[in-house]
Protein backbone atom coordinates (compact mmCIF):
# COMPACT_ATOMS: atom_id res chain seq x y z
CA UNK A 1 0.00 0.00 0.00
CA UNK A 2 0.92 3.55 -0.59
CA UNK A 3 0.37 7.30 -0.04
CA UNK A 4 1.61 10.30 -2.37
CA UNK A 5 3.49 12.85 -0.45
CA UNK A 6 4.51 15.81 -3.24
CA UNK A 7 3.04 13.75 -5.51
CA UNK A 8 5.70 10.82 -5.03
CA UNK A 9 4.64 7.46 -3.90
CA UNK A 10 5.55 6.58 -0.06
CA UNK A 11 4.74 2.75 1.01
CA UNK A 12 3.36 2.63 4.91
CA UNK A 13 6.21 -0.15 4.78
CA UNK A 14 8.62 3.32 5.32
CA UNK A 15 6.20 4.62 8.22
CA UNK A 16 6.13 1.06 9.96
CA UNK A 17 10.49 0.69 9.61
CA UNK A 18 10.89 3.98 11.32
CA UNK A 19 8.70 3.29 14.21
CA UNK A 20 9.53 -0.50 14.43
CA UNK A 21 13.40 0.77 14.52
CA UNK A 22 12.99 3.52 16.82
CA UNK A 23 12.29 1.34 19.76
CA UNK A 24 16.53 1.42 19.87
CA UNK A 25 15.70 5.30 20.88
CA UNK A 26 12.63 4.14 23.25
CA UNK A 27 14.99 1.78 25.07
CA UNK A 28 17.81 4.42 24.94
CA UNK A 29 15.07 6.84 26.19
CA UNK A 30 13.61 4.11 28.43
CA UNK A 31 16.90 3.25 30.79
CA UNK A 32 17.67 7.27 30.68
CA UNK A 33 14.43 8.02 32.37
CA UNK A 34 14.48 4.89 34.63
CA UNK A 35 17.33 5.57 36.80
CA UNK A 36 16.09 9.41 38.18
CA UNK A 37 13.52 7.70 39.84
CA UNK A 38 15.21 4.45 41.08
CA UNK A 39 17.95 6.09 42.97
CA UNK A 40 15.24 7.81 45.38
CA UNK A 41 13.30 4.67 46.01
CA UNK A 42 13.78 3.31 49.26
CA UNK A 43 14.10 -0.33 48.93
CA UNK A 44 17.00 0.67 46.15
CA UNK A 45 18.79 2.80 48.94
CA UNK A 46 18.55 0.33 51.45
CA UNK A 47 20.26 -2.82 49.00
CA UNK A 48 22.80 0.00 47.30
CA UNK A 49 23.64 3.15 49.20
CA UNK A 50 25.77 3.69 52.80
CA UNK A 51 23.17 3.68 55.72
CA UNK A 52 24.02 5.30 58.90
CA UNK A 53 21.27 3.22 60.33
CA UNK A 54 20.85 -0.04 59.01
CA UNK A 55 17.07 -0.90 57.98
CA UNK A 56 16.35 3.05 58.06
CA UNK A 57 15.47 4.65 54.95
CA UNK A 58 15.95 8.40 55.76
CA UNK A 59 19.68 7.36 57.17
CA UNK A 60 20.45 5.95 53.32
CA UNK A 61 22.08 7.98 50.82
CA UNK A 62 24.27 7.69 47.68
CA UNK A 63 27.76 8.70 47.87
CA UNK A 64 28.38 11.17 44.98
CA UNK A 65 30.92 8.58 43.31
CA UNK A 66 29.32 6.12 43.91
CA UNK A 67 26.03 7.72 42.44
CA UNK A 68 27.83 8.89 39.44
CA UNK A 69 29.14 5.25 38.78
CA UNK A 70 25.49 3.95 39.00
CA UNK A 71 24.27 6.69 36.97
CA UNK A 72 27.08 7.09 34.18
CA UNK A 73 28.31 3.53 33.47
CA UNK A 74 25.64 3.44 31.02
CA UNK A 75 26.96 6.16 28.86
CA UNK A 76 30.87 4.01 29.24
CA UNK A 77 28.90 0.93 27.35
CA UNK A 78 27.03 3.24 25.28
CA UNK A 79 30.61 4.64 24.11
CA UNK A 80 32.02 1.36 23.48
CA UNK A 81 28.59 -0.04 21.76
CA UNK A 82 28.80 3.41 19.82
CA UNK A 83 32.22 2.48 18.40
CA UNK A 84 31.22 -1.35 17.51
CA UNK A 85 27.94 -0.54 16.47
CA UNK A 86 29.25 0.31 12.73
CA UNK A 87 31.54 -2.82 11.85
CA UNK A 88 28.69 -4.60 12.93
CA UNK A 89 25.97 -3.23 11.02
CA UNK A 90 28.38 -3.38 8.05
CA UNK A 91 29.34 -6.85 9.12
CA UNK A 92 25.61 -8.27 9.38
CA UNK A 93 23.48 -5.70 7.59
CA UNK A 94 21.23 -3.06 9.74
CA UNK A 95 18.67 -5.39 10.87
CA UNK A 96 20.79 -8.21 11.74
CA UNK A 97 22.59 -5.69 14.03
CA UNK A 98 19.73 -4.47 15.50
CA UNK A 99 18.56 -8.00 16.80
CA UNK A 100 22.29 -8.90 18.34
CA UNK A 101 22.41 -5.68 19.80
CA UNK A 102 18.83 -6.22 21.32
CA UNK A 103 20.39 -10.02 23.04
CA UNK A 104 23.11 -8.18 24.33
CA UNK A 105 21.19 -5.22 26.12
CA UNK A 106 18.97 -8.21 27.71
CA UNK A 107 21.80 -9.59 28.99
CA UNK A 108 22.46 -6.43 31.29
CA UNK A 109 19.25 -6.18 32.15
CA UNK A 110 19.02 -9.19 33.70
CA UNK A 111 22.61 -8.92 35.51
CA UNK A 112 20.68 -5.79 36.80
CA UNK A 113 17.90 -7.29 38.09
CA UNK A 114 19.43 -9.81 39.59
CA UNK A 115 21.52 -7.96 41.94
CA UNK A 116 20.64 -7.91 45.61
CA UNK A 117 23.30 -6.07 47.87
CA UNK A 118 26.59 -5.48 45.28
CA UNK A 119 25.71 -2.62 43.81
CA UNK A 120 28.91 -2.46 41.49
CA UNK A 121 26.84 -5.27 40.18
CA UNK A 122 24.50 -3.25 39.15
CA UNK A 123 26.29 -0.49 37.86
CA UNK A 124 28.12 -3.56 35.88
CA UNK A 125 24.81 -4.43 34.46
CA UNK A 126 24.13 -0.97 33.36
CA UNK A 127 27.61 -0.94 31.52
CA UNK A 128 26.69 -4.68 29.66
CA UNK A 129 23.36 -2.69 28.82
CA UNK A 130 24.79 0.16 27.33
CA UNK A 131 26.36 -1.56 24.78
CA UNK A 132 23.45 -2.62 23.02
CA UNK A 133 22.09 0.94 24.03
CA UNK A 134 25.06 2.44 21.95
CA UNK A 135 25.59 0.54 19.12
CA UNK A 136 21.84 0.63 18.16
CA UNK A 137 21.83 4.69 18.52
CA UNK A 138 24.71 4.33 15.77
CA UNK A 139 22.64 1.29 13.53
CA UNK A 140 18.73 2.99 13.89
CA UNK A 141 19.24 6.61 12.64
CA UNK A 142 21.51 4.99 9.77
CA UNK A 143 18.74 2.59 8.72
CA UNK A 144 16.50 5.05 8.93
CA UNK A 145 18.00 7.37 6.51
CA UNK A 146 19.35 4.65 4.23
CA UNK A 147 16.02 3.10 3.71
CA UNK A 148 13.68 6.37 4.30
CA UNK A 149 12.40 8.36 1.60
CA UNK A 150 13.93 11.57 1.01
CA UNK A 151 10.64 13.07 0.86
CA UNK A 152 10.10 12.47 4.45
CA UNK A 153 13.55 11.06 5.31
CA UNK A 154 13.64 13.70 8.29
CA UNK A 155 10.65 13.12 9.85
CA UNK A 156 10.98 9.29 9.89
CA UNK A 157 14.78 9.59 11.34
CA UNK A 158 13.14 12.58 14.09
CA UNK A 159 11.31 9.00 15.49
CA UNK A 160 14.27 8.26 16.83
CA UNK A 161 14.73 11.03 19.25
CA UNK A 162 10.67 11.02 19.07
CA UNK A 163 10.74 7.41 20.66
CA UNK A 164 13.76 8.73 23.17
CA UNK A 165 11.34 11.26 24.64
CA UNK A 166 8.59 8.60 24.64
CA UNK A 167 10.86 6.01 26.57
CA UNK A 168 12.03 8.68 29.19
CA UNK A 169 8.13 9.45 29.76
CA UNK A 170 6.96 5.64 29.97
CA UNK A 171 10.06 5.16 32.57
CA UNK A 172 9.01 7.92 34.95
CA UNK A 173 5.11 6.72 34.55
CA UNK A 174 6.17 3.32 35.66
CA UNK A 175 8.24 4.56 38.17
CA UNK A 176 5.69 6.84 40.14
CA UNK A 177 3.05 3.75 39.87
CA UNK A 178 6.01 0.92 41.42
CA UNK A 179 7.78 3.42 43.58
CA UNK A 180 5.53 2.29 46.68
CA UNK A 181 5.48 -1.13 46.41
CA UNK A 182 6.88 -2.90 48.68
CA UNK A 183 10.70 -4.84 48.64
CA UNK A 184 12.87 -4.73 45.11
CA UNK A 185 9.57 -4.67 43.13
CA UNK A 186 9.62 -1.48 43.48
CA UNK A 187 12.85 -1.13 41.38
CA UNK A 188 13.08 -4.70 39.71
CA UNK A 189 9.70 -4.38 37.54
CA UNK A 190 10.95 -0.80 36.28
CA UNK A 191 14.36 -2.12 35.33
CA UNK A 192 13.11 -5.88 33.99
CA UNK A 193 10.10 -3.95 31.46
CA UNK A 194 12.90 -2.85 29.49
CA UNK A 195 13.44 -6.68 28.50
CA UNK A 196 9.79 -6.10 26.64
CA UNK A 197 11.16 -3.49 24.68
CA UNK A 198 13.92 -5.15 23.11
CA UNK A 199 12.49 -8.29 22.26
CA UNK A 200 9.62 -6.13 20.05
CA UNK A 201 13.29 -4.41 18.40
CA UNK A 202 15.02 -7.36 18.08
CA UNK A 203 11.82 -9.82 16.31
CA UNK A 204 9.87 -7.15 14.90
CA UNK A 205 12.91 -5.65 12.65
CA UNK A 206 13.75 -8.74 10.82
CA UNK A 207 9.88 -8.38 8.82
CA UNK A 208 11.25 -4.97 7.78
CA UNK A 209 13.56 -4.46 4.14
CA UNK A 210 17.31 -4.34 4.52
CA UNK A 211 18.86 -1.01 3.92
CA UNK A 212 19.22 -0.62 -0.44
CA UNK A 213 22.32 1.07 0.09
CA UNK A 214 23.96 -1.68 2.13
CA UNK A 215 22.15 -4.35 -0.28
CA UNK A 216 23.63 -2.43 -3.18
CA UNK A 217 27.08 -2.39 -1.20
CA UNK A 218 27.06 -6.02 -0.92
CA UNK A 219 26.23 -6.79 -5.09
CA UNK A 220 22.27 -7.52 -3.95
CA UNK A 221 21.20 -5.04 -6.35
CA UNK A 222 17.66 -7.16 -7.13
CA UNK A 223 17.20 -7.30 -3.36
CA UNK A 224 17.99 -3.59 -3.06
CA UNK A 225 15.36 -2.75 -6.17
CA UNK A 226 12.85 -4.64 -4.08
CA UNK A 227 13.51 -3.17 -0.76
CA UNK A 228 13.29 0.25 -2.36
CA UNK A 229 10.14 -0.50 -3.81
CA UNK A 230 8.72 -1.57 -0.30
CA UNK A 231 9.31 1.13 0.63
CA UNK A 232 7.86 3.55 -1.90
CA UNK A 233 4.71 0.83 -1.68
CA UNK A 234 5.22 -0.10 -5.05
CA UNK A 235 4.21 -3.65 -6.42
CA UNK A 236 7.09 -6.16 -6.97
CA UNK A 237 6.63 -6.70 -10.06
CA UNK A 238 6.72 -2.96 -11.18
CA UNK A 239 9.75 -2.32 -8.96
CA UNK A 240 12.37 -3.23 -11.88
CA UNK A 241 10.24 -0.63 -14.27
CA UNK A 242 8.83 1.95 -11.98
CA UNK A 243 10.09 5.37 -13.10
CA UNK A 244 11.03 6.24 -9.09
CA UNK A 245 12.80 2.74 -8.35
CA UNK A 246 15.05 3.15 -11.43
CA UNK A 247 16.22 6.43 -10.64
CA UNK A 248 17.07 5.77 -7.28
CA UNK A 249 18.81 2.53 -7.87
CA UNK A 250 20.55 4.13 -10.73
CA UNK A 251 21.85 7.24 -8.12
CA UNK A 252 22.61 4.07 -5.78
CA UNK A 253 24.58 2.04 -8.18
CA UNK A 254 26.63 5.01 -9.25
CA UNK A 255 27.42 5.93 -5.90
CA UNK A 256 27.85 2.48 -4.71
CA UNK A 257 30.23 1.69 -7.44
CA UNK A 258 32.18 4.64 -7.20
CA UNK A 259 32.48 4.25 -3.30
CA UNK A 260 34.00 0.80 -3.97
CA UNK A 261 36.98 2.13 -5.74
CA UNK A 262 37.86 4.27 -3.11
CA UNK A 263 36.92 2.27 0.27
CA UNK A 264 36.97 4.30 3.14
CA UNK A 265 38.04 2.61 6.54
CA UNK A 266 38.42 4.42 9.58
CA UNK A 267 41.54 6.32 8.68
CA UNK A 268 39.39 7.94 5.35
CA UNK A 269 37.24 9.83 8.18
CA UNK A 270 39.92 12.08 9.01
CA UNK A 271 41.37 12.93 5.78
CA UNK A 272 40.33 16.06 4.23
CA UNK A 273 39.49 15.34 0.43
CA UNK A 274 35.93 15.71 -0.43
CA UNK A 275 35.74 17.24 3.30
CA UNK A 276 34.93 14.41 4.93
CA UNK A 277 37.32 15.64 7.33
CA UNK A 278 35.34 18.53 8.15
CA UNK A 279 31.91 16.72 8.16
CA UNK A 280 33.54 14.34 11.27
CA UNK A 281 34.45 16.75 13.26
CA UNK A 282 30.90 18.58 12.38
CA UNK A 283 29.20 15.26 13.18
CA UNK A 284 31.19 14.91 16.73
CA UNK A 285 30.84 18.53 17.78
CA UNK A 286 26.97 18.48 16.93
CA UNK A 287 26.62 15.36 19.10
CA UNK A 288 29.15 17.25 21.87
CA UNK A 289 26.79 20.54 22.01
CA UNK A 290 23.31 18.17 21.94
CA UNK A 291 25.03 16.77 25.12
CA UNK A 292 25.41 20.30 26.14
CA UNK A 293 22.50 21.80 26.02
CA UNK A 294 21.65 20.39 29.38
CA UNK A 295 18.77 18.65 28.61
CA UNK A 296 20.18 15.41 30.23
CA UNK A 297 21.19 17.08 33.71
CA UNK A 298 17.32 17.13 34.18
CA UNK A 299 16.72 13.71 32.51
CA UNK A 300 19.34 11.85 34.47
CA UNK A 301 18.76 14.32 38.00
CA UNK A 302 15.53 15.70 37.45
CA UNK A 303 14.19 14.13 40.63
CA UNK A 304 16.84 14.99 42.80
CA UNK A 305 17.05 18.82 41.89
CA UNK A 306 13.64 19.59 41.85
CA UNK A 307 13.40 17.81 45.13
CA UNK A 308 16.02 20.11 46.63
CA UNK A 309 13.65 22.76 45.08
CA UNK A 310 11.33 22.01 47.82
CA UNK A 311 9.32 20.06 45.86
CA UNK A 312 6.93 17.91 48.01
CA UNK A 313 6.54 15.17 45.00
CA UNK A 314 9.54 15.70 42.38
CA UNK A 315 8.16 12.62 40.89
CA UNK A 316 5.63 14.69 39.19
CA UNK A 317 7.41 17.49 38.22
CA UNK A 318 9.47 14.61 36.25
CA UNK A 319 6.16 13.46 34.68
CA UNK A 320 5.82 17.09 33.71
CA UNK A 321 9.26 17.58 32.11
CA UNK A 322 8.75 14.30 30.80
CA UNK A 323 5.66 15.01 28.63
CA UNK A 324 6.48 18.24 27.75
CA UNK A 325 9.82 16.72 26.14
CA UNK A 326 7.24 13.88 24.26
CA UNK A 327 4.88 16.16 23.40
CA UNK A 328 7.21 18.72 21.75
CA UNK A 329 8.89 16.23 19.88
CA UNK A 330 6.04 15.94 17.46
CA UNK A 331 6.24 19.58 16.59
CA UNK A 332 10.13 19.04 15.94
CA UNK A 333 9.41 16.56 13.26
CA UNK A 334 7.05 19.10 11.62
CA UNK A 335 9.68 21.80 12.22
CA UNK A 336 12.67 20.28 10.53
CA UNK A 337 10.65 19.07 7.46
CA UNK A 338 9.18 22.50 7.32
CA UNK A 339 12.00 24.78 8.05
CA UNK A 340 15.02 22.24 7.32
CA UNK A 341 17.89 21.64 9.53
CA UNK A 342 20.25 25.07 9.95
CA UNK A 343 17.27 27.66 11.19
CA UNK A 344 15.59 25.76 14.03
CA UNK A 345 19.08 24.48 15.16
CA UNK A 346 19.92 27.96 15.54
CA UNK A 347 16.99 29.77 17.02
CA UNK A 348 16.95 26.53 19.05
CA UNK A 349 20.06 27.17 20.69
CA UNK A 350 19.32 30.89 21.42
CA UNK A 351 16.17 29.91 22.88
CA UNK A 352 17.32 27.49 25.22
CA UNK A 353 20.19 28.98 26.31
CA UNK A 354 18.36 32.00 27.30
CA UNK A 355 15.77 29.71 29.41
CA UNK A 356 19.01 28.19 31.08
CA UNK A 357 20.26 31.96 32.13
CA UNK A 358 16.57 32.14 34.12
CA UNK A 359 16.79 29.05 35.41
CA UNK A 360 20.67 29.68 36.82
CA UNK A 361 19.47 33.10 37.73
CA UNK A 362 16.61 32.59 40.04
CA UNK A 363 18.48 29.38 41.28
CA UNK A 364 21.19 31.95 42.13
CA UNK A 365 19.60 34.83 43.23
CA UNK A 366 17.71 33.49 46.09
CA UNK A 367 16.59 29.98 47.88
CA UNK A 368 14.02 28.20 46.17
CA UNK A 369 13.37 26.28 49.05
CA UNK A 370 12.45 28.99 51.16
CA UNK A 371 10.66 30.99 48.04
CA UNK A 372 8.56 29.27 46.37
CA UNK A 373 7.62 31.19 43.67
CA UNK A 374 11.47 31.01 42.43
CA UNK A 375 10.56 27.12 42.26
CA UNK A 376 7.27 27.34 40.50
CA UNK A 377 9.66 29.75 37.83
CA UNK A 378 12.28 27.50 37.72
CA UNK A 379 10.13 24.90 37.00
CA UNK A 380 8.57 27.15 33.99
CA UNK A 381 11.94 27.99 33.27
CA UNK A 382 12.92 24.42 32.52
CA UNK A 383 9.82 23.51 30.96
CA UNK A 384 10.50 25.96 28.14
CA UNK A 385 13.96 25.07 27.77
CA UNK A 386 12.98 21.22 26.89
CA UNK A 387 10.15 22.53 24.80
CA UNK A 388 12.63 24.29 22.60
CA UNK A 389 15.07 21.15 22.76
CA UNK A 390 12.28 18.65 21.74
CA UNK A 391 11.79 20.57 18.67
CA UNK A 392 15.26 21.33 17.55
CA UNK A 393 18.42 20.08 18.86
CA UNK A 394 17.22 16.84 20.39
CA UNK A 395 15.54 15.69 16.73
CA UNK A 396 17.52 17.31 14.80
CA UNK A 397 21.16 16.07 15.29
CA UNK A 398 19.92 12.78 14.80
CA UNK A 399 18.87 13.54 11.43
CA UNK A 400 21.71 15.05 10.31
CA UNK A 401 23.99 12.45 11.58
CA UNK A 402 22.11 10.05 9.54
CA UNK A 403 22.14 12.39 6.23
CA UNK A 404 25.37 14.26 6.11
CA UNK A 405 28.42 11.69 5.39
CA UNK A 406 29.06 9.76 2.22
CA UNK A 407 28.49 6.09 1.86
CA UNK A 408 31.76 5.05 2.16
CA UNK A 409 32.06 6.47 5.40
CA UNK A 410 28.84 6.48 6.83
CA UNK A 411 28.63 4.06 9.66
CA UNK A 412 32.50 4.91 10.57
CA UNK A 413 31.49 8.82 10.85
CA UNK A 414 28.10 7.87 12.31
CA UNK A 415 29.70 5.98 15.23
CA UNK A 416 32.27 8.66 15.49
CA UNK A 417 29.55 11.09 16.18
CA UNK A 418 27.45 9.09 18.39
CA UNK A 419 31.01 8.29 20.41
CA UNK A 420 31.64 11.91 21.08
CA UNK A 421 27.83 12.28 22.20
CA UNK A 422 27.94 9.13 24.45
CA UNK A 423 31.60 10.41 26.17
CA UNK A 424 29.56 13.81 27.28
CA UNK A 425 27.05 11.60 28.30
CA UNK A 426 29.39 10.09 30.62
CA UNK A 427 31.58 12.87 31.53
CA UNK A 428 27.94 15.10 32.63
CA UNK A 429 26.48 12.12 34.12
CA UNK A 430 29.32 10.92 36.34
CA UNK A 431 30.70 14.68 36.94
CA UNK A 432 27.39 16.59 37.59
CA UNK A 433 26.75 15.30 41.25
CA UNK A 434 30.23 17.04 42.46
CA UNK A 435 29.62 20.14 39.78
CA UNK A 436 26.14 20.93 41.38
CA UNK A 437 27.65 20.42 44.86
CA UNK A 438 30.56 22.66 44.13
CA UNK A 439 28.39 25.35 42.56
CA UNK A 440 24.65 24.64 42.70
CA UNK A 441 22.22 25.84 40.14
CA UNK A 442 24.62 28.49 38.59
CA UNK A 443 25.23 25.25 36.80
CA UNK A 444 22.65 26.64 34.65
CA UNK A 445 24.81 29.32 33.35
CA UNK A 446 27.15 26.77 31.95
CA UNK A 447 24.92 25.02 29.49
CA UNK A 448 23.37 28.24 28.55
CA UNK A 449 26.84 29.44 27.25
CA UNK A 450 26.95 26.20 25.26
CA UNK A 451 24.12 26.41 23.74
CA UNK A 452 25.12 29.81 22.20
CA UNK A 453 28.07 28.15 21.22
CA UNK A 454 25.92 25.27 19.72
CA UNK A 455 24.06 27.77 17.09
CA UNK A 456 27.67 29.39 16.21
CA UNK A 457 28.89 26.33 15.15
CA UNK A 458 25.61 25.49 13.15
CA UNK A 459 25.58 28.66 11.60
CA UNK A 460 29.17 28.90 10.04
CA UNK A 461 29.76 25.18 9.27
CA UNK A 462 26.61 23.72 8.87
CA UNK A 463 25.08 22.83 5.29
CA UNK A 464 21.32 22.61 4.75
CA UNK A 465 20.55 19.19 3.53
CA UNK A 466 16.93 18.93 3.60
CA UNK A 467 14.87 17.66 0.71
CA UNK A 468 18.04 16.35 -0.98
CA UNK A 469 18.85 12.81 -1.32
CA UNK A 470 22.15 11.53 0.43
CA UNK A 471 24.07 10.92 -2.89
CA UNK A 472 23.07 14.77 -3.75
CA UNK A 473 24.53 15.86 0.18
CA UNK A 474 27.89 14.49 -1.20
CA UNK A 475 27.97 16.60 -3.93
CA UNK A 476 26.48 20.11 -2.18
CA UNK A 477 29.40 19.18 0.53
CA UNK A 478 32.06 18.73 -1.98
CA UNK A 479 31.09 22.07 -4.05
CA UNK A 480 33.40 24.59 -3.76
CA UNK A 481 31.31 27.40 -4.31
CA UNK A 482 28.55 26.32 -1.91
CA UNK A 483 29.21 27.91 1.70
CA UNK A 484 27.07 26.79 4.98
CA UNK A 485 24.65 30.24 5.14
CA UNK A 486 23.80 30.04 1.13
CA UNK A 487 23.50 26.04 1.03
CA UNK A 488 20.10 26.22 1.56
CA UNK A 489 19.45 27.72 -2.42
CA UNK A 490 22.00 25.13 -3.95
CA UNK A 491 20.78 22.50 -5.68
CA UNK A 492 22.38 19.28 -8.20
CA UNK A 493 23.32 20.26 -11.74
CA UNK A 494 20.13 20.97 -13.97
CA UNK A 495 18.34 22.68 -10.99
CA UNK A 496 18.22 26.38 -10.39
CA UNK A 497 18.10 26.14 -6.64
CA UNK A 498 16.32 24.07 -4.01
CA UNK A 499 12.79 24.79 -4.81
CA UNK A 500 13.55 24.03 -8.02
CA UNK A 501 14.66 21.10 -7.51
CA UNK A 502 11.33 20.06 -5.42
CA UNK A 503 9.09 21.76 -7.88
CA UNK A 504 10.79 19.58 -11.11
CA UNK A 505 10.76 16.28 -8.99
CA UNK A 506 7.06 17.00 -8.44
CA UNK A 507 5.75 17.72 -11.50
CA UNK A 508 8.10 14.83 -13.14
CA UNK A 509 6.11 12.35 -10.71
CA UNK A 510 2.67 14.39 -11.56
CA UNK A 511 2.98 13.49 -15.22
CA UNK A 512 3.04 10.05 -14.75
CA UNK A 513 -0.78 8.46 -14.86
CA UNK A 514 -0.95 6.93 -11.79
CA UNK A 515 0.46 9.82 -9.69
CA UNK A 516 -1.78 12.19 -11.72
CA UNK A 517 -5.09 10.24 -10.72
CA UNK A 518 -3.98 10.14 -7.09
CA UNK A 519 -3.05 14.01 -7.10
CA UNK A 520 -6.40 15.55 -8.72
CA UNK A 521 -8.40 13.28 -6.90
CA UNK A 522 -6.69 14.33 -3.77
CA UNK A 523 -6.74 10.65 -1.62
CA UNK A 524 -5.14 7.37 -1.04
CA UNK A 525 -4.04 5.33 -3.55
CA UNK A 526 -4.00 1.74 -2.63
CA UNK A 527 -1.18 -0.42 -4.52
CA UNK A 528 -0.88 -4.52 -3.41
CA UNK A 529 1.48 -5.39 -1.06
CA UNK A 530 4.69 -6.66 -2.10
CA UNK A 531 5.85 -10.14 -1.62
CA UNK A 532 7.94 -10.36 1.86
CA UNK A 533 10.52 -12.03 0.31
CA UNK A 534 11.46 -9.27 -0.95
CA UNK A 535 13.55 -7.60 1.67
Amino acid sequence: MAFYFHGLPIGWVAIMLALLASMGGFIFGYDTGQISDILLMDDFLLRFATCSTPGDVSTCSFSTVREGLIVSLLSIGTLVGALLGAPIADFLGRRYAMSVECVVFTIGVIIQITSNYVWQQFAVGRLVSGLGVGALSAAVPMYQAETAPSQIRGTLTATYQLFITFGILVAYCISIGTRNMSGSASWRIVVGIGILWALILGIGILFMPESPRWLAAHDRMEDAQFSLARSRGIPKEEAKSHYIITREVEEIKASVEYEKQIRGGWIDCFKPQNKTLYRTLLGMSLQSLQQLTGANYFFYYGATVFKAVGLSDSFVTQIILGTVNFVCTFGGMYVLERFGRRRPLIIGGIWQSAWLFVFAAAGTAVDPTTHPGVGKLMIVSACMFIWGYAMTWAPGVWILIGETFPTRTRAKQGSLSTAANWIWNFLLAFFTPFISSAISYRYGFVFAACNLLGAVVVYFFLYESSNLSLESVNMMYTDPNCKPWTSREWAPPGYSSRQDLIDQTRAAEAHKPLASSTLEEGKIEELSEPSSNGS
